[in-house]
């Protein structure tokens, strides 16, 4: 066997080595689906979000630790009306019942309503 014989023969071990590991790689990392048409792939992706949503309208929130963020997930809550939930929550210490939201401006019963499953008012 000469020199360049065996350099090739160590070329070949370590090119086998790297797609040996690579297989075993793919095999242990879920793969992305794959899909025949464009409507496929919408759909799949409409159901991984449409199960984010679900998961995310599951959350409890306490009212008396929630950050703007969190409580923007609320139906009927945006911005504002989550910064004005904070101002209350800050100028009088909190609240005791969920149905002190309604003591917030803009915030009134139907929007306690909607989201009464999801709040809380752990912690004062």
């Amino acid at each position: 066997m000469n020199a360049h014989s065996k350099n090739t023969f160590t070329d070949l071990m370590v090119i086998a080595t790297c797609c040996l590991v690579a297989v075993f790689l793919c095999n242990s990392v879920k793969a992305a689906p794959r899909f025949d048409n464009p409507q496929s792939a919408f759909d799949y992706l409409l159901a991984q979000e449409k199960a984010s949503v679900q998961a995310r309208d599951q959350k409890v929130i306490n009212i008396n630790r929630a950050g703007e963020g969190e409580l923007t997930s609320l139906h009927g809550i945006g911005s504002s009306k989550a910064q004005a939930i904070i101002l209350y929550r800050d100028m009088f210490g909190g609240f005791n019942t969920v149905d002190e939201l309604a003591n917030v401006k803009g915030i009134g019963p139907k929007t306690i309503e909607k989201n009464r499953a999801r709040l809380s008012v752990q912690d004062r």
